[in-house]
Order: structure tokens, then sequence, then C-alpha cells
């Protein structure tokens, strides 16, 4: 291809790297936080008929108005709030930057996190700022602070638990950088796509403030393949963000799905207690693997770091990756994603017989 065309593409999209998703034919595919349950088959069979029913023929109508007021209830949506659906929670970041790109406008985030925030914020034009966290994990307060400060956000996300370290954060912390935030005119976007599996959630916590939206997915609720996210917000933030909004951004298979999900989310409150369990007993055997350390985890994966030759060996994650794949178990080698991520590996949490083959497969390749 010649030069030409190129050059229309802008050059900050030209030297970014695609976001890579990694080829899981034939292997126990442990890499992705994905619910590993399907629906069982009467319930498989009840939404076949009712995908079939659906006028395919005609654009998505009131049933998606439907689908939001459903996921109010569930979620516990306080009074005054509202909701915007997305084709999953990437395209709600990528909107919110869209929304938010003032000349000079930035984002800002703790670090290692979801890599969808700077990417987002690049896409639309928005300068990006990591601020990393400490060495355990935590919110550097004192650093969130000075950047909160130094930047004046647009955006500051806040993820609940994060990833890909899984853990949550200090709420009184979150707090304090909330209210930094709200003092300088930003928005704070509390990110609970791993909700599911949690201890707590910050919906009780939201109608404390007008400058706060929570965003959620049904990704890792069970329906990862559905793709739909949707964010949470005081009523007259939302109107105005709903206009960055494609107008049928939902289809009718992706709300008729999410519409039976919520219908049967008992089903898959069920499945999301099995994995819970099934995270207390693999990090347990994890912590008895030598040279593996398991890290503290509030969602469906487990974060851990696996010891090298010596302290200077940066490659030991690599190789460990390297044998679990070639005993066809596939994870996630998180290690040059950031410095505080050295020789770190992040685990999906499967079913029992996967999470045993992962243990097999992790231990051989140690």
């Amino acid at each position: 291809m010649s030069a030409a065309p190129l050059q229309r593409i802008r050059p900050e999209v030209r030297a970014m790297h695609a976001y890579q998703v990694q080829d899981a034919e034939g292997l126990v595919k442990l890499d992705a936080m994905e619910n590993p349950y399907p629906l069982p088959p009467g319930l498989q069979e009840a939404l076949g008929r009712r995908l079939g029913a659906l006028a395919l023929n005609r654009y998505p109508g009131a049933r998606v108005h439907e689908l939001r007021a459903a996921l109010a209830a569930y979620a516990g949506v306080p009074k005054g709030f509202e909701l915007m659906l997305g084709n999953g929670s990437d395209e709600l970041i990528s909107l919110l930057a869209l929304a938010c790109a003032l000349p000079g406008a930035s984002v800002l985030a703790p670090e290692p996190g979801f890599v969808m925030y700077a990417m987002s914020a690049q896409l639309q034009g928005l300068a990006y700022h990591g601020v990393p966290l400490t060495a355990d994990f935590e919110l550097d307060e004192a650093a969130m602070l000075a950047a909160i400060e130094a930047h004046q956000p647009a955006i500051t996300y806040l993820a609940y638990p994060n990833n890909p370290t899984a853990n949550l954060w200090d709420d009184a912390v979150i707090e304090r950088l909330i209210e930094a935030v709200g003092r300088q005119g930003g928005l704070v976007v509390i990110d609970e796509a791993y909700q599911p599996f949690a201890s707590r959630s910050y919906i009780d916590r939201l109608a404390r403030h007008h400058h706060v939206l929570q965003m959620r997915t049904l990704s890792k609720f069970g329906l990862a393949g559905v793709r739909l996210g949707y964010l949470i917000g005081p009523r007259v933030l939302i109107a105005e963000l709903d206009k960055v909004r494609p107008p049928y951004n939902i289809s009718v298979l992706n709300c008729e799905c999410a519409m039976f999900a919520i219908e049967h989310a008992d089903v898959f409150a069920v499945q999301a207690a099995e994995l819970r369990v099934q995270r207390g007993q693999l990090i347990e055997a994890l912590g008895r693997l030598p040279g593996v350390q398991p890290f503290k985890s509030e969602a469906n994966m487990i974060l851990v770091r696996v010891q090298g030759q010596d302290s200077a060996d940066s490659g030991a994650a690599a190789r460990v990756f390297e044998g679990m794949k070639a005993r066809q178990v596939l994870v996630k080698n998180v290690s040059k994603m950031h410095p505080l991520l050295a020789n770190c590996l992040r685990l999906t949490v499967g079913t029992p017989e996967e999470n045993a083959q992962m243990l097999a497969a992790l231990k051989a390749s140690l």
C-alpha cells in the first residue's frame, strides 16, 4: 500500500498497539475472566425460543426501555438516578471519553488497571495520566491527590475491584479521592465489572455525590458473549452523556438475552457463589505451591507472582505461561503490563475440573 492513505490516519493511532485477544483453540480458557458455566439445557431451549421469535427486521424499540428498568431494579439504582446502556463496558468507556473531550481534558486512573481507560482516552484525543499503586496494590492516596490537583482530570476511574490485581481498595481513601475530584469539577467512574464476586458494592453510597457514575457489565455476570454494559448516574448527567450514544447500539438479541438473564438472576447468583468458593480453594492451593505468591482477590481472577531463579530473573512468568500453554491451559501473562506486575500471571477462576487442570499445569511448569 502507498503511504498516502495511511497518512490520513492519525499518527497517535498508527503508533498504538491493537488490543490483542489470545487464541484459545484447543485450550482450557482461563485468561479472560469469563463465567465458565453455560446456561442449563432447559434455559438454553427457552432462550432459543424467545430469540427465534424476535423481529430481526426491525430496529430495537421499547424493549430496550424495559431492560433499563429491569436493570435499575436489579442493581438497586437510587432515586433520581438513571441508566445508559452500552455494547459492553468498552463502549461506555469510549463514549465517556468522547463526551468529555474538551481541549486540554485528561483522564486519570491508578495503574496497573484496565487498559481501555488509557486506550479510549488516547483515541478521543484526551491526555491520560496513570498513577502507580503501592507495592501491595493499594491506592497511593498522596500520589492520587497530587495528580488530581495537578491535572484536573475530566474523568477519574476507580475500579472496584481492580483489574488485574483483583483487590478492593480502602473505602475511606476512595471517598477522599472522590471529594478531591468533586472540588475541581471532574467526574469519577466506579467500575464494578466484577461486582458479582465482590464482598461489597458502591451502589449504597452512590446517592451521596452528584459527580460519581457507576459502571457495571453483564460480561462477568455470565453473558460475556452478549456484550452489554450499563452506566448508572444522576439523571442530569446521564441525559447529557446519552447524546453521544449511537441510537441503536443495543441489538434486539443483546436486549432479549439480558432480559432473560435478569429474569433468571438466581441461576447466575448460584454460579457466582460457586466461583467464590472455588476462588477460596484455589488461593489456598496456590499458596501451598513453592515459588508461587497468590494475592487476595475479590473478583473471579487471581493474580499470582512466580519466583525466578534469582531476584534479577525477569522471565519466570513468560516461561511458566508457555509451560502452561504447552499443557493446554491458557492464562494471562501480565508481567509486561506494568513494573509492579513483574513475573505476575492472572488466572481466571474456572470450574473445579478446570482449576485442577490449571493447578497441575502450573505446578509442572514452575
